[in-house]
């Protein structure tokens, strides 16, 4: 008699749809615990916070450095991709570039420590920094170039200066809880608006 149920081959598809996904959820677990807990957070509570056991988490990252590196890369390509989201959806250029400052910040609260997890594996931590820059450099260019083009802000501003500053401000963040960088971050953004007209509308 034949058998009955799904095909083997759609059975595979499936196991690998659902691995993917768990994947997926231990790496946005692993981002949020090392925002509150820091970059050597339990394992216990990242399994915890995703939903599964601990031998889960190993099976997907056999050690530290390999989830580390896997939340870098997959909050990189988060962080890429919201840029051109962020553009097309916003009210205004100025708007989107502020909305991904404020992505790029809570991304960088979770990379302090990195080199620390990582400092057994240098190359490893190099080929990381250069995969940052090369996918978020092209971003923060265009997000800039709109808001120039649309009389926003000043021309002027180089992409690499101001991801580098912001990430200077973002420093100390995880051991000192009485300090905010998004205050200081505002006030830097305040610094690169075109001052408006004086009989333009103040909505504020």
């Amino acid at each position: 008699m034949p058998t009955t149920g799904r095909p083997k081959g759609a059975s595979a598809r499936s196991k690998r749809a659902d691995a993917v996904r768990n994947q997926q959820t231990l790496l946005d677990a692993a981002a949020d615990v090392f925002v509150t807990s820091g970059i050597d957070a339990p394992i216990r509570e990242i399994a915890a916070r995703a939903g599964v056991g601990m031998g889960t988490v190993y099976r997907h990252f056999p050690t530290r450095a390999d989830l580390v590196t896997a939340v870098y890369r997959h909050q990189i390509e988060a962080c890429a991709e919201a840029g051109p989201n962020l553009l097309a959806g916003a009210t205004s250029p100025f708007d989107a570039l502020r909305q991904w400052i404020d992505l790029f910040a809570d991304f960088l609260v979770t990379k302090h420590g990195l080199a620390d997890a990582l400092q057994s594996d240098s190359d490893r931590f190099a080929a990381l920094h250069t995969h940052f820059l090369d996918r978020l450099m092209p971003v923060c260019t265009q997000l800039l170039d709109a808001a120039v083009t649309a009389g926003e802000i000043e021309p002027g501003t180089q992409p690499y200066e101001l991801m580098r500053g912001i990430g200077n401000l973002c420093i100390g963040r995880d051991s000192d809880p009485r300090y905010d960088p998004r205050r200081l971050i505002k006030l830097l953004l305040q610094g690169l608006r075109r001052p408006q007209s004086p009989d333009a509308d103040d909505t504020r």
